[in-house]
């Protein structure tokens, strides 16, 4: 398969922190890849200078034969990369039918224009080509009933879902998730990822996702990179890297700790 993303020698510091020491990862279409390590370990900073939130100090990110580096975020999103985040980005005071049809005004300028007045008040008769997107993106990932609910209001599960539909909402080519099932109960996380692997699926996609879970990470990445001090550890196929003594003694022995941890203190 041909490489649709792909990271040259990243580098990032804060201070005398290296967060991305020379982080270089190709992506091929189609592919789902898993990114796990340790809080500090670098996964989040790799995601926030691909989605253009951080800039490297060095190095290069090419999507599509097209080097993304300066780019700002809303440009990257039209280009094809979304993603979501470990703590979901909505507009709390907003409903969840408004929330997606902002996420379709992100990809395309144009909508804001029909779809929003100029006090910002949703006029969704505007253009029923947005609101039928906002429907089916709801029955798919199991929102309809929550349509006029603020998102503030949301079960944790429930935001996880519609951060993740708004990202999905925009037709990508690659999606990048943060940790979409941190903070959702054990009995969820499963079913969670069904359903946005379902929807990845159906409308085809690259997928990179950051989890600490590795039972999520061994039932849905194929392949796995394991970052560890702002390096690879790691990268390969899943039972390969999550068998690998490094990746064993430190990392998935660290995120044990960490969970273990969660935990002990949820159970305090």
């Amino acid at each position: 398969m041909a490489v649709i993303l792909n990271t040259k020698g990243l580098r990032k510091s804060f201070g005398a922190v290296t967060a991305a020491a020379g982080i270089s990862i190709a992506v091929e279409e189609d592919s789902v890849v898993g990114l796990i390590g340790t809080n500090g370990a670098g996964k989040t900073t790799f995601v926030n200078m691909v989605t253009g939130y951080l800039k490297p100090d060095a190095g290069d990110i090419i999507f599509k034969d097209r080097d993304i580096t300066e780019l700002h975020p809303r440009d990257i999103t039209r280009l094809g990369i979304c993603r979501s985040f470990q703590i979901p980005q909505l507009y709390d005071s907003l409903s969840v039918f408004e929330n997606l049809v902002i996420a379709l005004g992100i990809r395309d300028r144009n909508v804001h224009g029909s779809v929003f007045s100029r006090t910002f008040k949703l006029v969704p008769a505007a253009n029923p080509l947005v609101v039928a997107a906002a429907e089916q993106s709801m029955q798919r990932f199991g929102l309809l009933e929550y349509r006029e609910r603020a998102a503030r209001l949301l079960p944790e599960g429930v935001r996880k879902l519609l951060d993740i539909a708004m990202a999905l909402i925009s037709e990508p080519e690659v999606l990048i998730l943060d940790e979409p099932t941190s903070g959702v109960s054990a009995d969820e996380k499963f079913a969670i990822m069904d359903m946005v692997m379902d929807a990845v699926r159906s409308h085809g996609c690259t997928v990179m996702f950051v989890e600490h879970d590795m039972d999520i990470v061994t039932r849905y990445a194929p392949r796995v990179v394991a970052f560890y001090e702002g390096r690879i550890l790691a990268d390969g196929k899943a039972a390969d890297v999550l068998s690998d003594e490094q990746v064993q003694s430190y990392v998935i022995g660290g995120l044990r700790a960490l969970q273990t941890g969660a935990s002990d203190i949820s159970h305090a």
